[in-house]
């Protein structure tokens, strides 16, 4: 397994913002204590290039984040703060994932998890939301796109619905989009109704659950939904927004999943991968907000797909 980690993401300053700096500390500090830095191929990378970005991003919203980074401008939408680091942390936390795409590309390795911040499943084309600032898997996934990937399928087990992300694609028949999350909750999307458009029609399945919905029937959800778009979508690389925030003790979340039902369920996407793209899997970090149990949830991801993994077979 790839694994994409880095001191440059603390740069990121939002103070006591829930997504604080002590978010990716408690997890580099839990990937070195468990042995998963040993364990995982760690690779050098670069920061995503504006090429990159502007395959999902506004070039004027690009430079306008540059210069907010650069005037330590603070809040600049009602949950998301901008700080001198900012800038950098992104701009590497997306070519950390573009990296990874590369590396799946030529066969290096079929899997990869990037313990990346700021988040980036709510950021839009042409502004910051929801605590995110680029839509990190919007941009590896056009990334793969633009490789020669034909056929891409994302997945978001945040707790919140990944409106950036569905914006995106909304109209693509190429990029699947499979979201699960609380209902109705922040940022207010995600209906079953909302599927697309044009020819992107039913490319886009959403599943809004309601506060305290059981872990079991979460998970059951989840794997019917992905696994029958999968099966018509027949992708040729997965990505997994992987948010930790619908653990039962996140202070924001409302749902009830344990640690432990994050390593079923990274089982569950590394074996739906290898079932239909080869076990090509790139997983980045999105939500979570509890700082204990947010890096027990990554540890129990990452055990599960490493099971999964070791079970496939040589391509």
């Amino acid at each position: 397994m790839l694994l994409y980690s880095s001191d440059l993401f603390e740069k990121h300053d939002t103070g006591t913002h829930p997504e604080c700096v002590a978010r990716i500390q408690n997890v580099n500090a839990m990937l070195k204590e468990k042995g998963w830095d040993d364990r995982c191929v760690r690779p050098s990378w670069m920061a995503a290039s504006l090429e990159q970005c502007r395959r999902n991003h506004d070039s004027g919203y690009l430079e306008q984040l540059h210069r907010w980074s650069r005037e330590n401008a603070g809040r600049v939408e009602s949950d998301t703060v901008v700080s001198t680091g900012s800038w950098d942390a992104a701009m590497v936390g997306a070519g950390a994932v573009c990296d990874a795409v590369d590396r799946l590309w030529a066969k290096q390795d079929k899997t990869a998890f990037c313990a990346i911040r700021p988040p980036g499943h709510h950021a839009l084309k042409d502004a910051p939301m929801g605590f995110c600032v680029l839509n990190n898997v919007s941009i590896g996934a056009l990334h793969a796109r633009s490789l020669g990937f034909e056929r891409v399928l994302i997945v978001d087990w945040d707790v919140h619905h990944g409106n950036g992300t569905q914006n995106s694609f909304w109209d693509d028949p190429n990029v699947g989009f499979v979201s699960i999350h609380r209902f109705p909750f922040y940022p207010g999307t995600g209906t079953r109704e909302e599927r697309g458009a044009g020819a992107g029609l039913g490319a886009t399945v959403n599943i809004p659950v309601p506060a305290e919905t059981p872990a079991k029937d979460f998970l059951a959800m989840l794997a019917d939904e992905t696994e029958r778009l999968a099966k018509a979508l027949k992708p040729d690389i997965l990505f997994l927004s992987a948010g930790f925030d619908a653990h039962r003790a996140d202070p924001v979340g409302g749902l009830t999943l344990e640690s432990e039902h994050y390593e079923e369920a990274g089982q569950w996407i590394a074996q739906l991968a290898n079932d239909y793209c080869g076990g090509r899997l790139v997983s980045l970090l999105e939500g979570g907000y509890h700082l204990q149990k947010m890096p027990e949830c990554v540890d129990a991801h990452l055990a599960g797909i490493t099971k999964a993994a070791s079970s496939s077979s040589p391509e």
